[in-house]
């Protein structure tokens, strides 16, 4: 099939904006439970939806008495927390634009960022943060102001705005039309400079209004999440205005080291997160279960969730005998693996990145459904998804309602409808590049769609290799394969115009000192002096040999090579949604590619 649409449920009027379901929540709802905040202590405080509405319309005051114009570009660098969600919309209520900067950018991405957008002011979390504005002051001739979360920006607002009518306010806000832009959010950047993606109050509006039907299980009243991926990630963007709209309930985890503790807090109905924090869940609890000695019950158990799973989508279902294994399975390893995520949680969303089936049968199994989703920034983020309704592992599911999906004769996905961006800020030439006259947005992603209109995504349009011998290869296939193993961080194929397909391998390093441990070596011993060790290549050969089962000869990897160390957004390999940048890992290992091509 070469395309596939789904009629719109809601269309957005001409005069919506991304702050009516706020006020609306206090009037209809006022008592209702909005957002769980840290209290004193060890404590947490209800926000309900009354008193969300007002601490909005309390800090937009401030920010026009400080000057804040309707149409200016609010800066906002902060980990995932309550404060983040109150600027987000206070800025809205003042009619300005918001402009994320993820918390870990440098000191260069952020000069570029605030300069680029013309930001006017800058909410920053912390003292480093502050410092690090400071550093590049010089270079951005209009920014005014710098407020600081921990040293008590929301309290020195609130105060400033008490001189500015809360009429001013409810003026600002019913100027504010559904074609004006919301916010300009800055791609992480897997390759060059990163664009904005000017999205208008329309496209974000469009998106979660057409979703929240659609996902009842997810956004409801009394539905709740911990949201603990940056906010300035497009995606947790989205589930935060979700659950504004749905009026459910959201907590935030500023720092994910403390997130099991969070979870077991918190006990949300759903979470979203990525791909490779799926991956650690399940490669921490097989590496758990072979250090208790329980190694084989836990792969006995493995097989079982994916076969029940994978039943669920054949006629009749699971037989009896599976159903029973099911069931004893639940009470040794899959009812510890839910309590792990706070017990109530049984669903979950995913996205930023092919989840594959693997994983998806595995958690449905264990009786948490992954409905994994598929989009980019510029959609607004969501474009298709698995639903309640319609779910196909190994597929991110159906356009949504108001998508059209089409498939181009070179296998690269189109999508059109009004969660399409307006285009780059600034970049008329990327915007042409990437939208065409018909208003088709340009994926670089390629994908086929089956009979029903379930897309399933292959791999990048650039990151495609295309060996010496002219076969064609999707790294990812082989990628998602390999990562399955426990001790396995990463893995980048390689092989373009080389005469045969390769991989870079990561190890995990929270899971390298119970494997040497398990091998009666020093915990301490590093990836580096490990390199060449032929127990740990055996592990990671093994490894290899599963992915290669799932590809020709042809793709199949024939070296690999062990990296002296892991990825990390530090070191610059990762963007700060843990995707993996392929140029840069090209580039800081070349030297690495070389040797195996030298042989």
């Amino acid at each position: 099939m070469r395309e596939f649409s789904v009629p719109p449920i809601v269309t957005v009027g001409d005069a919506a904006n991304l702050t009516d379901p706020v006020w609306e929540n206090a009037e209809v709802a006022p008592d209702t439970v909005q957002f769980v905040r840290p209290g004193a202590g060890t404590a947490r405080e209800e926000v309900t939806c009354r008193q969300f509405r007002d601490e909005v319309v309390a800090v937009a005051r401030g920010l026009i008495a400080a000057g804040v114009s309707p149409g200016d570009r609010v800066g906002l660098m902060s980990r995932t927390r309550y404060e983040w969600t109150l600027f987000d919309y206070a800025i809205w209520a003042a009619g300005a634009v918001t402009v994320p900067i993820y918390e870990t950018s440098s000191a260069e991405q952020a000069a570029w960022i605030l300069g680029d957008s013309g930001a006017v002011a800058v909410v920053v979390e912390s003292t480093a943060h502050a410092t690090l504005v400071a550093g590049v002051r010089d270079r951005l001739p209009e920014l005014r102001e710098v407020w600081q979360i921990e040293l008590g920006a929301v309290d020195d607002l609130v105060t400033a705005g008490e001189a500015v009518d809360p009429a001013e306010v409810e003026t600002r806000r019913s100027m504010l039309k559904a074609g004006d832009v919301a916010t300009i959010i800055y791609t992480s950047g897997t390759t060059g400079r990163p664009k904005g993606c000017v999205l208008t109050h329309r496209n974000i509006y469009t998106d979660i209004a057409n979703a929240v039907p659609v996902l009842p299980n997810l956004f409801r009243p009394g539905a709740s999440t911990l949201l603990f991926l940056p906010l300035a990630h497009a995606f947790a963007r989205l589930i935060q205005v979700g659950v504004v709209h749905a009026r459910a309930t959201m907590a935030h985890c500023a720092d994910t080291k403390n997130l099991v503790a969070e979870l077991q807090d918190v006990k949300p109905t759903f979470v979203l997160s990525v791909p490779r924090v799926f991956e650690k869940v399940y490669n921490g609890a097989r590496q758990k279960a072979e250090s208790e000695g329980k190694g084989k019950i836990f792969d006995r158990a493995e097989k079982v969730a994916i076969a029940w799973s994978e039943a669920q989508e054949l006629p009749g279902g699971p037989g009896l005998g599976l159903r029973a294994q099911h069931a004893l399975f639940d009470k040794l390893v899959y009812r510890k693996l839910r309590a792990a995520m706070g017990g109530r949680c049984r669903d979950a969303i995913s996205g930023g990145a092919p989840l594959g089936a693997r994983l998806g049968h595995f958690f449905r199994g264990i009786g948490v459904t992954i409905c994994e989703g598929y989009g980019l920034t510029e959609t607004s983020p969501a474009a298709a998804a698995n639903l309640p309704t319609g779910t196909r592992i190994g597929t991110v599911g159906r356009p949504l309602p108001g998508v059209t999906i089409r498939i181009e004769d070179d296998g690269e996905v189109l999508i059109a409808g009004d969660i399409v961006f307006q285009g780059y800020w600034h970049n008329e030439a990327a915007t042409a590049e990437a939208i065409s006259a018909d208003g088709w947005f340009r994926t670089g992603d390629l994908g086929h769609l089956d009979e029903d209109g379930y897309l399933s995504i292959t791999g990048r349009k650039k990151e495609i290799i295309v060996t010496a011998g002219g076969k064609n290869v999707a790294p990812a296939v082989l990628e998602d394969q390999v990562r399955a193993h426990p001790l396995i961080s990463q893995c980048v194929v390689v092989g373009d115009r080389q005469p045969f397909i390769a991989a870079l391998v990561t190890i995990d390093e929270e899971a390298l000192p119970k494997w040497l441990a398990a091998q009666g070596r020093p915990e301490t011993t590093s990836i580096a002096e490990l390199r060449e060790d032929a127990t740990l290549r055996a592990e990671v050969q093994g490894a290899i040999d599963q992915a290669n089962q799932a590809v020709s000869k042809a793709e199949a990897i024939k070296v690999f090579r062990i990296l002296p160390q892991d990825f990390t957004e530090t070191t610059g390999e990762l963007t700060p949604s843990l995707k993996v940048k392929r140029q840069v890992v090209h580039k800081t290992y070349a030297s690495e590619i070389a040797e195996i091509y030298q042989r």
